[in-house]
């Protein structure tokens, strides 16, 4: 607005009063007109004063504004800093405000802990030391075990922030993942206790055709080599049972970890397949592989293990001459879950499983007929190798079978994701 017309606004009402003063002769021209001038150039003079006041005050708005522009990116560069700092440690961070709600994690504990998180933050034994670290203001730990998708063992140490961050965070969770380093532990005891109950009986058979050949049957070529044989097969035997002890065990120690390749099944299948062609007659092993199955997130190696075992186990337990079908398809119906999955199951034509034992089978050194496993070379490790395996793929292993009319073990894996 021109400053003539502002003027003219501020100064009309004493201007007029004046005017007014004047018209009725209550005023004289002359104190009217030094009045009425006065009025104007007071008026231009306040309205010069105000304009100066409002750039100024302006220029203090624009400069304040940027100064909290500047603040608030240093603020979101400090966060984006410490997000960056925290991503970057190994151990999974959880941060805390004063209500005790989870505010962010780091990068580690989403690797770590992902769809479980939620189970995490509920776990009652975590909740317990976070109240009391508030309640003492004192450092606490607490350790708890996660049961699924496999077992973990997890310890949360909880510390209060003082002060606290700019951003409200109160406290911070440290998870340490002591999962191997307690596997470690049992795999020691267990593989003592497995080796020393397992090895006993071929161990003592083993020291008795020796006592054996150094004495009665040191001059009998016959029985010694009679002997010698079954000590090869004993011999053979306990070799198997280490091997598949130091697999369990191996398996064991990354099965909280679960694998991050993609593996094409319908290749890997194949091969497994053709590397029993030796042992099987043309024809005994029945190929069906679904078109276009889809790639699963997994460990290659293992997974050829898991078919590998039971291709090995419908041989030596299925009929003699019998057929055994292998397929591989897409997961569909309610026996499954709900996201996508392939499934690879193995079926025999065996004398089947009867149904108390089915619970069990994949407990180690669990066997259904411990003369048949021995004879047919079983250790009675090669199920608890398949279900540790697919519990590392958080897959599922569903196993059937009826008195009569064959077996059938089926393998639900994930499908990869992306």
């Amino acid at each position: 607005m021109p400053v003539v017309q502002r003027l003219a606004g501020f100064a009309a009402v004493p201007v007029a009063a004046i005017a007014l003063l004047w018209a009725f002769g209550w005023l004289a021209a002359a104190p009217s007109a030094l009045a009425a001038g006065a009025c104007l150039a007071s008026g231009g003079a306040a309205i010069l004063l105000l304009r100066r006041d409002l750039r100024r005050l302006a220029a203090g708005i624009d400069r304040q504004g940027r100064r909290f522009d500047a603040l608030a990116a240093d603020a979101a560069a400090a966060r984006r800093a410490s997000e960056t700092i925290l991503d970057s440690l190994p151990d999974p961070l959880l941060l805390f405000g004063a209500d005790r709600t989870m505010q962010r994690s780091n990068a580690a504990a989403r690797a770590a802990f992902g769809t479980e998180m939620a189970a995490v933050l509920r776990h009652p034994l975590l909740r317990g030391a976070i109240d009391r670290a508030f309640a003492t203001r004192q450092a606490q730990t607490a350790d708890i075990t996660l049961p699924v998708p496999v077992p973990r063992d997890v310890q949360a140490s909880v510390m209060l922030l003082d002060p606290v961050l700019p951003d409200g965070t109160t406290a911070l969770v440290v998870l340490s993942d002591r999962t191997r380093e307690r596997a470690v532990e049992r795999m020691r005891s267990d593989f003592v206790t497995s080796a020393s109950h397992e090895l006993r009986t071929p161990l003592a058979s083993v020291i008795g055709f020796i006592e054996t050949l150094r004495g009665p049957a040191a001059d009998d070529p016959p029985a010694q080599r009679r002997f010698l044989g079954i000590m090869a097969e004993q011999a053979s035997r306990m070799h198997r049972l280490i091997d598949d002890l130091l697999s369990l065990s191996r398996i064991e120690l990354n099965e909280h970890l679960p694998p991050a390749e993609r593996v094409d099944l319908a290749r890997l299948v194949r091969s497994v397949a053709a590397g029993f062609e030796p042992r099987l007659p043309a024809g005994r092993l029945n190929l069906e592989i679904a078109p276009e199955v889809p790639e699963v997130t997994g460990d290659a190696d293992q997974l050829a293990q898991v078919f590998g075992n039971l291709i090995d186990n419908a041989i030596k337990y299925g009929a003699e001459h019998g057929e055994i079908r292998l397929r591989l398809r897409p997961a569909a119906g309610p026996r499954w879950p709900a996201r996508p999955g392939v499934v690879v199951s193995v079926a025999d034509d065996g004398p089947g499983i009867p149904r108390q034992h089915l619970a069990r089978l994949t407990e180690r050194f669990y066997r259904v007929d411990k003369a048949r496993s021995r004879g047919a070379g079983g250790t009675g490790l090669g199920l608890a190798i398949v279900k540790h395996i697919v519990n590392r793929h958080r897959g599922q292993l569903v196993i059937d079978s009826e008195e009569g009319n064959g077996s059938v073990f089926s393998v639900w894996l994930p499908v990869a994701e992306g």
